[in-house]
């Protein structure tokens, strides 16, 4: 059942749990997440991410996450995450696409504003929601870092002052915050201040939180940060190792001179990353 990204959050905070927004770049992932979320009971985002444009496009890979969200027997938003452009938010919008992010974390408080602004507007034409960020989680959306295990200087912690003006002033449905994540796999412990997302839900009239740079984090601070208001966890890294760590292991099995079937290779892929997004979900819903 396809539904907006302000119509899974309001379920959300309803039930006082967080969605798992998951990317689905390939076919075999998208499968995994509707699969395991139907297992479960729960909803879930879907979500495509620009930086993985390389991998396969939005014009190839959307119109087939919208189906499989429209067949689904839980309800699905198809949300584009870390969208750079206007113009690629509304390729999405054109194709369906339920929800969308505007990511202009890196501008200027008034440009990241500005285009937030615009991109609401666009959103509103087709009744899909708008998510935002203020703040910056370190690192590229791929999870790209130096490898050296240092703290990453680039993050900036989402300021609630600042937070509650641009909500105000951009009508958008959710923020992404920073309170201590980083993108991609966690080369030390991460250090998260859960008071960032209380603050920003005191002073910006409980607007859904969202958490990006989830994967690592441990099982008790991601449900803390479910309690202090984070209703949306963006989770892509670990589900793909998962995926990864399969597939060779299944390589390892073949005898040697026997042929490796991609078919096989996949098959294998999809199931890990099954069972790695369903413990991810019961996480992030407060399941036993």
């Amino acid at each position: 059942m396809l539904v907006t990204l302000k119509e899974i959050l309001e379920i959300a905070e309803e039930r006082k749990i967080a969605v798992g927004s998951f990317n689905t770049p390939n076919l075999e992932s998208l499968m995994a997440v509707i699969g395991g979320a139907k297992e479960l009971g729960v909803p879930v985002i879907i979500q495509f991410a620009q930086c993985h444009e390389p991998w396969i496009p939005l014009s190839v890979i959307g119109p087939i996450m919208v189906e499989h969200a429209k067949r689904a027997e839980v309800p699905v938003c198809v949300h584009l995450d870390h969208g750079e452009t206007l113009e690629y938010l509304q390729q999405a919008l054109d194709m369906g696409f339920t929800g969308i992010m505007y990511d202009g974390s890196v501008l200027p408080y008034e440009e990241n504003r500005e285009n937030t602004k615009a991109a609401t507007a666009m959103a509103a034409k087709t009744g899909a929601g708008v998510e935002a960020e203020l703040g910056s989680m370190g690192k590229r959306e791929s999870g790209a870092g130096d490898g050296t295990g240092a703290e990453d200087e680039t993050k900036i912690y989402t300021d609630s002052a600042l937070a509650k003006r641009f909500v105000e002033e951009t009508g958008i449905d959710a923020l992404a915050c920073s309170f201590g994540t980083t993108h991609g796999i966690y080369l030390t412990k991460p250090k998260l201040d859960f008071d960032v997302v209380r603050n920003v839900r005191k002073l910006t009239d409980e607007i859904p939180v969202v958490m990006h740079g989830g994967s690592g984090v441990s099982r008790e601070d991601f449900r803390e940060a479910v309690r202090a208001g984070v209703r949306k966890v963006n989770y892509f890294t670990y589900m793909d190792k998962g995926g990864g760590s399969a597939a060779a292991e299944y390589i390892q099995t073949v005898k040697a001179g026997e042929p490796v079937f991609f078919s096989s290779v996949i098959q294998e892929a999809e199931k890990a990353m099954k069972e790695n997004v369903k413990e991810a979900m019961k996480t992030f819903a407060m399941m036993d």
